[in-house]
């Protein structure tokens, strides 16, 4: 069984430092032999989620689609109160209507940078308590990463290589289990 992996994160800023932390998190998914899909950057210029209007650009149409079809996912959010990501998250609102409801029965890879260890610790927090809420499973390795002392560029590299091996091993572990509910009754 092939594994599709969705990851949503970063900025708008391409090649934001939580974007990257996102690539070093797929490259993680990807080894384990996952089939990746990143909606990250412009594909997250989504208008403000609307549950009443039932109307969806090509970006909210595509950003749902992929979730619905994701066996994992990874969300990596900068820490700044909410943003991009809090609104794609609100998409998934979208998902209710589904058999797998929102992010039922799916792995998720939470992962948080800020300029900072609050901001970073609080939005990791943040995020699991999303994916609660959403039925989604938390990994049980999330990352909280202040850019301050860790710093990531477009090549993959990271200046600490103990926080890349966790950022690839929560990417392993959205695949793991993944492959593991697949394989239950």
């Amino acid at each position: 069984m092939t594994v599709n992996v969705v990851g949503i994160g970063g900025s708008l800023r391409t090649d934001s430092q939580s974007e990257l932390a996102m690539r070093l998190v797929l490259a993680g998914a990807a080894e384990f032999g996952a089939k990746i899909t990143t909606i990250t950057g412009t594909d997250l210029m989504l208008p403000f989620y609307d549950p009443g209007d039932p109307q969806r650009t090509p970006a909210a149409k595509r950003l749902v689609e992929e979730l619905r079809d994701a066996d994992g996912v990874i969300i990596v959010s900068p820490g700044y109160h909410g943003g991009v990501v809090k609104n794609a998250l609100d998409y998934i609102e979208d998902l209710r209507g589904d058999e797998r409801i929102y992010l039922d029965g799916r792995a998720v890879g939470c992962i948080a940078v800020a300029s900072g260890w609050q901001s970073a610790v609080t939005t990791l927090n943040s995020l699991r308590a999303s994916v609660h809420a959403l039925r989604g499973w938390p990994t049980p390795l999330g990352a909280a990463v202040n850019s301050t002392v860790v710093a990531f560029d477009q090549a993959g590299g990271c200046t600490d290589p103990d926080v890349a091996a966790t950022l690839r091993l929560i990417g392993q572990q959205v695949v793991d289990f993944a492959l593991r509910a697949a394989e239950s009754p």
